[in-house]
């Protein structure tokens, strides 16, 4: 008899494309099911998703490194002492903010809330942050300065086919999130996707032949002709003055601060014609409600996010909808596309350094004061907000001599990966949770095997702010068990009071009554009451309520209810161009991978779709470089070197090359990456730094000098 198929939803991206699972003799059967965000689509990483929960080098036991200097298989018993003795020994030689905890955006609601609960009440250490960091936050910081909010869409993603136009920044949806496209069908066809992207993508393509408009500024400018777009709004008198004058805050000091953003500086600036900036604007403004049109949006992604003047330049875009009377209006508004899976939950409740759940502040004594009644602990125990992520990288093997890391690839991922490795290397303890050998992994002291997606029952929260449950088709293989069974043993052998629930459902309670008041309010939630209702929930869902899926109708998030409009500047990319380093590198994603590759890269379909790095140049830039289509090119900054095939096309920008980042080795672009960080949001910038290039040599002598 074949067993039931489970509901459940895709384990990557923060689109949670909606798919049953059934198991059978042959493995694992993937078929999608529809919902209103994949409207029964999914992208090639969804339809081979289950092959990661069988692959030959799982890993299904407890790996702890012997005096051989290998990792060795071990009991549990064997690996939490060994972990809780050394955790005891450290803190007790240089303080409790000694062990520090890096989590992971993949990871469920409950064990993002659990992680944060046992890093503040059994190690009370203040250093836990999480990959996150690297996503979405300056939208979140410029969301919260302007709407006194942050969530990544504020309305469903299904109104996004209504709208009559989309302005797009920094995000290529077509090849990160395939099944999206859907909802743009509408808009492109009516000539109103409008794509801001160095690169002629695949998403820039799609507007270009709808009759849309491509903006192809020079990295690092996005803010700039933001700003230009609405200096434009403002002379040609196309703002909503009454919606302004009703619902937003510091309008003036802005529409003064952009008359500094003529047409023709713009256009000298980022290379986008004066024409074309003029062209985007009437399509804006012509689909904007107060005009009669049908809505209008604006969406950022990590293109506009990741610089150090990301905060600002999402604070531009927002601006500029607020200008036009979007957020809060009919199929319109401004949003941010959420990347991780849970990207947008697993901030809200934990993992990042300054947050207690709901989305509270640490520093906030009424936030506090009932995160530690729920807690059981005294307030004062709590230790104060901790530092961003890149901050908290560079603290290891000094301040912080021992490093928890869950459901990131840290070696891979973070910016300057190679100086990560370094400080990595100089810990006293690594504890890695994961369960495939990721090159983060495979630094540690110990390893210790976790279960998947299909393995476990919570709740994410995707990046229209709906939660969703994730649910149990199959029972984990050998000793792989749950982070909540780990996080409670842990607290136990430390001597803790704390109690930790195991269940996922009992977790998830919890977490309702810690986040109850908060922004981010899930406290009228359960997962019999998620596993009951059909329909949508965005939080906030307060006791009571049906929750949310329209934030801003009648007032935004700050206590008078209305907008903040911002004055900014662009502070234009840290590492910028020299006479020896001429050419900008700017990063992202390709369809068949996904962040650092250390599940995708296993599965041989996606495999062979992207079997390694390259590296994307204009023919006219190879030509003066004397490179040919397939030559290995050595791509250098002033941190490190990588090296991969050169992939010409007319698709990007003559003076820009472009590296994906899902791999490691000698073609790992983020031993590139500048890791200098926005002031605001911590976000490193991953999108633009100055680079040479030039013919390389054998990749693997570019390896051996990487690891060097």
């Amino acid at each position: 008899m074949t067993p039931a198929g489970t509901d459940t939803h895709c384990p990557y991206c923060a689109l949670q494309c909606a798919m049953t699972l059934t198991p059978s003799e042959e493995g694992v059967g993937v078929a999608a099911r529809s919902f209103p965000t994949n409207k029964g689509g999914l992208c090639q990483k969804g339809w081979t998703s289950a092959e990661v929960l069988t692959l030959t080098d799982r890993i299904t036991t407890p790996l702890l490194r012997g005096t051989s200097g290998e990792l060795e298989p071990v009991s549990w018993a064997q690996a939490v002492a060994f972990v809780a003795d050394r955790v005891r020994t450290l803190q007790a030689e240089h303080g409790r903010d000694a062990i520090g905890v890096f989590g992971g955006g993949g990871l469920t609601n409950e064990k993002a809330y659990q992680l944060g609960k046992f890093t503040r009440t059994v190690l009370r250490s203040r250093h836990i942050d999480y990959n996150g960091r690297f996503c979405m936050s300056s939208a979140a910081a410029a969301g919260n300065r302007a709407f006194g909010i942050d969530r990544g869409l504020p309305f469903p993603l299904a109104d996004l086919s209504e709208a009559e136009a989309v302005l797009l920044l920094g995000s290529n949806v077509a090849d990160t999130m395939p099944p999206l496209v859907q909802h743009l069908a509408g808009v492109r066809e009516r000539g109103g996707l409008l794509v801001v992207d160095p690169r002629r993508s695949a998403t820039a393509a799609l507007a270009e032949d709808g009759a849309g408009i491509h903006l192809q500024p020079l990295p690092g400018t996005d803010q700039a002709l933001l700003l230009g777009l609405l200096h434009l709004v403002v002379a040609e008198g196309l703002a909503d003055e009454e919606y302004l004058a009703a619902r937003v805050t510091g309008w003036d000091d802005v529409r003064r601060s952009v008359a500094l953003w003529w047409p023709t500086r713009v256009a000298s600036i980022t290379g986008v014609p004066e024409e074309v900036l003029r062209r985007t604007v009437q399509v804006l403004a012509a689909a904007s409600p107060t005009r009669g049109g049908g809505g209008a949006m604006v969406l950022t992604g990590r293109g506009a996010e990741q610089h150090t003047d990301g905060t600002d330049t999402v604070t531009a875009a927002i601006n500029l909808a607020l200008a036009l009377g979007l957020p809060g209006s009919r199929a319109s508004g401004y949003g941010c596309l959420t990347g991780q899976g849970n990207g947008q939950g697993g901030r809200e409740h934990g993992q990042k350094a300054d947050q207690l759940p709901g989305y509270r502040s640490i520093e906030d004594p009424a936030a506090r004061a009932h995160v530690a009644r729920v807690w059981g602990v005294e307030e004062a125990t709590i230790p104060g907000k901790g530092v961003p992520a890149v901050q908290l990288l560079d603290k290891l093997g000094g301040e912080v001599r021992a490093l928890f890391v869950h459901g990131a690839n840290l070696l891979v991922s973070a910016p300057d990966a190679t100086a990560v490795r370094r400080r990595v290397e100089s810990l006293d303890l690594l504890v890695v949770c994961d369960f495939v050998p990721s090159e983060t992994a495979l630094l540690a002291d110990v390893v210790l095997p976790v279960t998947q997606w299909a393995e476990e029952e919570g709740t994410m929260t995707s990046l229209e702010g709906r939660i969703l449950r994730r649910r149990k088709a199959i029972d984990p293989p050998g000793k792989a068990r749950s982070e909540l069974e780990i996080l409670a043993d842990l607290a136990g052998l430390l001597g803790s009071e704390v109690h930790f629930d195991t269940e996922p459902a009992l977790v998830f309670d919890e977490l309702a009554r810690a986040s109850a008041g908060g922004v981010a309010d899930y406290s009228g939630l359960s997962h019999a009451r998620l596993d009951a209702e059909t329909g949508p929930l965005h939080w906030p869902v307060p006791a009571g309520s049906g929750g949310t899926p329209r934030l801003f109708r009648d007032r935004f998030g700050h206590a008078d209810g209305r907008a903040r409009m911002v004055p900014v500047s662009p502070g234009g990319p840290a590492d910028d161009l020299r006479p020896d380093a001429p050419l900008y590198l700017v990063t992202g994603r390709v369809l068949a991978q996904y962040q650092s590759g250390a599940q995708t890269r296993r599965v041989a379909a996606l495999d062979r779709s992207a079997p390694g790095p390259f590296v994307e140049l204009h023919p006219n830039l190879a030509a003066r470089y004397g490179i040919d289509d397939g030559d290995d090119v050595r791509v250098t900054s002033a941190r490190g070197a990588a090296v991969a095939r050169a992939r010409i096309t007319t698709a990007i920008r003559p003076d820009t090359v472009f590296m994906p980042f899902h791999w490691s080795g000698a073609g790992m672009a983020n031993a590139v990456t500048n890791d200098a960080t926005d002031p605001v949001s911590g976000m490193p910038e991953f999108k633009v730094c100055a680079v040479e290039i030039a013919r390389a040599a054998q990749p693997s002598e570019i390896l051996e000098e990487v690891l060097a």
